[in-house]
């Protein structure tokens, strides 16, 4: 299956970049580029891409507010891998709760920014732990103010799936998960499909943000040093 990709970003120079080096990957097609998060919208919308790599500052329409019009279209599935500049950019909590996949910097390396765009095609999320650590940073300087949409709720789960939704948003990977409470990986995929299915939730980012939200994880910063 060739992944169909749209590069959004306000320069020039990394737009034809990025769409040189994805072009060049087996498996992946770059089907337009946009300056602003305006144009990005009306190209998602237009070509239905799989995945759309969305800078955050743009003229126009920002990165953030673009992704939550692409993610909440009724007709799109498509994937948001959010790139920056910034390895502490402020707004990336904001593009995560718009409905970002994935959060990757600018200085990735090509091989890097290539299996992220594959990660979100199949369904997965790209968490990385060091944006888990921010993203508990954050929640735990909201604190209650910080809640799940109206009628989501985490009573449908079993305990199992409870504990693995705990897992999720520590960061762990499916194997990790597996390797600690002792089951396949395989029934640790289900479980994690089971809990999106139930929650209504479209990936591990958005089950991760949940599980602060709803109060079943605590945030705890780390004391400082």
């Amino acid at each position: 299956m060739t992944i169909r990709v749209i590069i959004a970003d306000d320069q020039a120079m990394v737009r034809e970049a990025f769409s040189v080096l994805l072009g060049a990957q087996p498996g992946i097609e770059v089907v337009a580029t946009a300056e602003d998060g305006s144009v990005a919208v009306a190209l998602a919308e237009e070509l239905r891409p799989d995945v759309v790599v969305m800078d955050i500052r743009m003229p126009v329409l920002n990165g953030i507010e673009a992704t939550r019009r692409i993610t909440t279209h009724p007709d799109l599935t498509t994937k948001i891998l959010v790139l920056t500049t910034f390895n502490l950019d402020e707004y990336v909590y904001e593009a995560l709760r718009a409905g970002a996949s994935g959060f990757l910097l600018k200085d990735a390396s090509g091989q890097l920014l290539t299996e992220a765009i594959h990660v979100l095609a199949r369904g997965d999320a790209l968490l990385a732990p060091d944006i888990t650590r921010r993203l508990i940073t954050e929640f735990a300087r909201l604190g209650p103010a910080a809640r799940p949409a109206a009628g989501v709720t985490i009573d449908a789960l079993t305990a199992r799936e409870s504990e693995v939704l705990v897992l999720v948003a520590q960061g762990l990977s499916n194997a990790e998960i597996a390797g600690s409470i002792i089951v396949a990986e395989e029934t640790v995929k289900t479980h994690v499909g089971r809990i999106l299915n139930k929650l209504g939730l479209r990936d591990r980012t958005q089950a991760a943000i949940f599980a602060y939200e709803s109060g079943l994880v605590t945030p705890r910063v780390p004391p400082k040093a």
